[in-house]
């Protein structure tokens, strides 16, 4: 197995269970490339857990994550992501 193989299958798997299909896969890593390098569990999942705790569903978390992909892999949640929401 090749190493981007190896970080990104759990990455696209991990989307999968969100209800994300390959082909909304395949859009976000053509948006954000560096979406398969991002850390599951440092990353994506306290993301996620945190956009479904602001009130978003399944569905609308993966409608915002197909179409800004670069929200759960560039941006901290804790200094960037929370205080804007807050702000709002």
């Amino acid at each position: 197995h090749s190493r981007l193989e190896e970080t990104s299958k759990p990455v696209v798997l991990w989307l999968n269970g969100l209800g994300m299909d390959n082909s909304q896969v395949a859009k976000m890593i053509t948006k954000f490339p560096q979406l398969i390098g991002c850390r599951l569990e440092e990353n994506l999942k306290p993301t996620v857990r945190w956009l479904k705790e602001v009130g978003l569903d399944d569905s609308q978390v993966a409608k915002m994550l197909t179409t800004h992909p670069h929200l759960i892999g560039s941006y901290s949640l804790e200094k960037t992501l929370k205080p804007r929401v807050q702000w709002l």
